[in-house]
């Protein structure tokens, strides 16, 4: 197969898909350069990120780190920026041909939204853009004619079964869950569940914030809103079903009632491949699924009244306007505080719940109302967590 070299910006290199990302493009270098790189506050790493894939520009996003990061990598050529603002205007480089944005929560909103504008491709893992501003974000890929890859193993897989079905009618898709590391457990448990419970998934290695929105649900409910804009469907059109082997990714169910699922072995580097090279398949090394050792596939509903917060995701979306963008400040929000000990597991739910309940309700926000959204709901939400 043949293709020429792109260059790529990875948005969050330091993370869980950023440092997938660079795995795979070290065993593909015929095929990529590593053009940008960016971090929030891990400057070791993406230092040694820098020395192996010698970008051209590398950017810190927290300010204190500048300096330690200039003065190592600037006698090697290369180009180091600081800030948050940095991230955003990086992205406008005539150079970058493909943008992979893998940065945590709400951090990822501006940068996808500038990245559209110059008329770049994105390889998104950040979700939390399309739940924030999912109806401004898709006009805007609209009218700039900008294709949205999405690297979420759940709409991947959908994205893989949809292929070759355009003019197809969907009746409804189905996103698997792997139900965390508490699926069945019951309330008594779940009132005195630790950060260090939550963060061992039984399946998937990813980062702190998205592994412990996996174990609440809430992560299965961004994905629902997402879901949404990526695919052009309605509510009533996404279900949720519990699947603990997290082998079948998601499926497609069409106006006929036959049926398209995306297998593979839970391993993120699948879709981020499929992404990096779309709309090709290339030769990997990626372990193989053996249907011998997963005799059997199981499946169950969701447990909406101990996990609350994929209910909560469901009806954000049905109020629609900028109560997703709500939904989501509150949850980084709790989830943080949960991760530094200042909330329990249930009250995460409650203090959501709370935070969002009689906000002013905007149908048509702009970029502006989804900026004030933002910051009043993180000023409420700490209003109701314990100091």
């Amino acid at each position: 197969m043949e293709q020429s070299k792109r260059n790529i910006a990875i948005l969050g290199s330091t993370g869980s898909i950023g440092c997938q990302t660079l795995d795979l493009i070290e065993h593909y270098p015929e095929h990529f350069q590593v053009e940008v790189i960016t971090a929030n506050k891990n400057a070791d790493l993406l230092i040694n990120q820098a020395k192996k894939f010698k970008p051209n520009i590398v950017v810190i996003a927290d300010d204190s780190n500048y300096h330690k990061v200039k003065n190592i990598l600037e006698p090697e050529g290369i180009k180091v920026f600081a800030g948050e603002e940095s991230i955003s205007q990086i992205v406008e480089l005539d150079s970058i041909d493909l943008i992979i944005n893998a940065l945590v929560g709400y951090s990822g909103f501006k940068p996808t939204i500038q990245a559209i504008k110059k008329g770049k491709s994105i390889a998104l893992a950040n979700k939390e853009t399309l739940v924030i501003g999912g109806e401004l974000i898709t006009q805007m890929a609209k009218d700039n004619n900008v294709r949205i890859l999405p690297v979420d193993s759940e709409h991947s897989a959908i994205f893989q079964c949809l292929v070759g079905e355009y003019n197809n009618p969907v009746e409804k898709i189905y996103l698997t869950a792997s139900g965390g590391p508490f699926r069945g457990k019951d309330k008594e448990f779940l009132s005195t569940a630790t950060k260090e419970k939550a963060l061992i998934h039984p399946n998937w290695k990813m980062g702190r914030k998205i592994t412990i929105d996996s174990a609440t649900l809430m992560n299965k409910g961004l994905e629902v809103i997402e879901a949404k804009w990526l695919f052009g469907l309605e509510c009533d059109q996404i279900e949720v079903i519990i699947h603990p082997q997290s082998i079948i990714h998601s499926i497609v169910q069409f106006c006929d009632g036959s049926m398209k699922a995306q297998m593979s072995l839970p391993d993120m580097r699948g879709p981020i491949l499929y992404a990096l090279f779309y709309p090709n398949r290339i030769k990997s090394q990626l372990p193989r699924f053996d249907f011998l050792d997963y005799p059997n596939l199981t499946f169950e509903p969701p447990d909406l009244k101990n996990f609350r917060n994929l209910a909560l995701a469901y009806e954000a979306l049905k109020k629609g306007g900028n109560i997703p963008c709500a939904l989501n400040a509150a949850n980084e929000i709790v989830v943080d505080a949960f991760l530094n000990d200042r909330i329990g597991f249930l009250e995460m739910s409650d203090v959501i719940e709370k935070s969002i309940e009689n906000i002013p309700y905007i149908k048509n926000p702009c970029y502006e109302d989804y900026i004030s959204t933002d910051k009043e709901i993180r000023i409420r939400t700490k209003t109701h967590i314990r100091n």
